[in-house]
């Protein structure tokens, strides 16, 4: 095979040389007047009168904030599957299907050409900010593992599919890359996650793998069943669509033969949104040149009559916006449904604090998805244990004038009896120190009780999952579940699953 790392690098030059560059204000602007103006045409861009619009402050006047619902209802439903010159010119040739993570409501995201570009460009930034890094890597010398779903689309019209958005970026790789890719195509088709990992298994064993892209839970369940070493030529992992920081630990044994980097990334299916130009931990780099325009809202404002819009040009860090965007396949100050905070610095940065959803607030309690990650962390730290997956809700029960919070937690080994309630308390001591919300009504006589842990088996989330129909893919273990249904599935298969049994 020959490496293709010398062409990379070379590519890699020219583009850090013009990031270097980028005015951010600058960029943006003209990235939202480009997608304004290619709109134009379109039912939704003159509904909106887009060629009214000269600045950043004409489109905010004119679009207003939706959501997928609104989105749905007002513009696609009627024309579903086919959406031609609808919010985006020309025929739409993709629908990436996508669930909620809490609630599991189904998605259809339009995927334009002009967006499969667009992601192929980030794709290229990811391995652009890897060789700044590691300048001796040669990650394009072997092959590269996309762990996805299944990559089958279905046809759901004439000249439109539909299925997982691994399958369409599976669907556009050019014929020239293909011999660098892996899993063989007729592989990558499979459909039952079990099956896939049972032959992906076996035919890795002896491959080249340079570069592994897929969902931690996931990506490591694959990793600790082929065993190590494992790949000792890898060279760089990137992960997003969840926190990383629960997996840290159970990654760093099987990473370190191989000495490959992780970077992170910040992916959706509406568009591709940052990049982990340094290290962990401090900021992902916005990709402001790529098809995407980035508003932000503070999230205490998102369901107000007239919420604060701001932009690149002036957010601020260390508050908490909920991201809004402006895509090249027809989305329109669109509500993402993720949380982010700037750090300070230039260029600007930011974290993925969680989603609008992964809150729990049921007693006045105001937990962040942040917030409760941080203490479930700090709790396994405190009990010499290590987090596999955990999930979390409340429960008010009948009669009572208190309630609690619900912890399910897998932990990657049995732990020992004495843990579990070194875990417990303080579990319930880190909500409290994160929260002064918490804190309080953890104090009053009308609030709430201790959380309620129940420990399962190694592998209970999995099993849920598949339950569920949610093994595997791009589909995320919920962190902090909202819908009563969904809570009282995953907590009556806890029972029959929990260690006490």
């Amino acid at each position: 095979m020959i490496d293709a790392t010398p062409w990379l690098r070379l590519y890699a030059r020219r583009r850090l040389a013009s990031l270097a560059r980028e005015d951010p204000a600058q960029v943006q602007q003209a990235t939202l007047l480009e997608l304004v103006r290619r709109a134009a045409a379109t039912r939704f861009g003159r509904d909106h009168d887009f060629h009214r619009i000269r600045s950043v402050a004409d489109y905010q006047a004119r679009v207003r904030l939706r959501q997928y619902a609104d989105f749905w209802s007002e513009y696609w439903q009627q024309s579903y599957p086919r959406l031609d010159n609808v919010t985006w010119p020309g025929p739409i040739p993709y629908l990436a299907f996508t669930s909620g993570t809490s609630s599991g409501s189904s998605k259809y995201i339009p995927v334009s050409r002009a967006m499969v570009k667009a992601n192929r460009r980030a794709a290229m930034d990811v391995l652009v900010h890897h060789l700044a890094h590691c300048p001796a890597s040669r990650v394009l010398g072997g092959r590269s593992f996309i762990l996805g779903g299944s990559t089958a689309l279905v046809k759901v019209a004439e000249g439109v599919a539909q299925g997982d958005l691994s399958g369409i970026i599976a669907n556009e790789i050019p014929w020239l890359a293909r011999p660098y890719t892996f899993p063989p195509r007729e592989e990558a088709l499979e459909a039952d996650w079990e099956t896939k990992m049972a032959r992906l298994t076996r035919l890795a064993a002896g491959q080249d793998i340079r570069f592994i892209s897929g969902t931690p839970s996931w990506v490591l369940a694959f990793l600790e069943r082929m065993g190590r070493p494992v790949f000792p030529r890898l060279e760089l992992y990137v992960h997003g669509g969840v926190s990383f920081r629960p997996y840290e630990d159970r990654f760093a044994p099987i990473l370190a033969g191989s000495h490959a980097e992780t970077r992170e990334v910040y992916p959706a299916s509406e568009g591709f949104i940052a990049i982990a130009d340094r290290g962990n931990g401090q900021g992902l780099r916005p990709l402001l040149d790529n098809g995407l325009f980035l508003e932000f809202v503070p999230r205490e404002e998102l369901f107000a009559a007239q919420p604060t819009r701001h932009w690149i040009a002036d957010v601020q860090p260390g508050l908490d916006y909920a991201v809004i965007l402006t895509t090249c396949a027809g989305l329109f100050s669109y509500v993402l449904g993720d949380t982010v905070r700037f750090v300070a610095g230039k260029p600007p940065r930011l974290l993925v604090t969680g989603r609008l959803g992964y809150q729990l607030n049921v007693f006045g309690e105001h937990l962040s998805g942040e917030q409760i990650e941080d203490a479930v962390i700090s709790a396994a730290a405190a009990a010499e244990l290590t987090v596999a997956e955990f999930a979390a809700g409340a429960r008010f029960p009948a009669g009572s004038p208190r309630g609690h919070h619900i912890f399910v937690v897998e932990f990657s080994q049995i732990p020992a009896p004495h843990a579990v309630p070194v875990f417990e308390r303080h579990l319930d001591s880190a909500l409290c120190a994160g929260s002064l919300d918490y804190r309080e009504r953890r104090n009053v006589d009308v609030g709430l009780d201790a959380p309620e842990v129940t420990v399962v088996r190694p592998g209970f989330f999995a099993s849920w999952m598949k339950r569920r129909g949610r093994l595997g893919g791009q589909n995320k273990v919920p962190r902090v579940i909202s819908d009563e249904g969904l809570l009282a599935s995953l907590t009556q298969a806890a029972q029959d699953s929990s260690l006490a049994q």
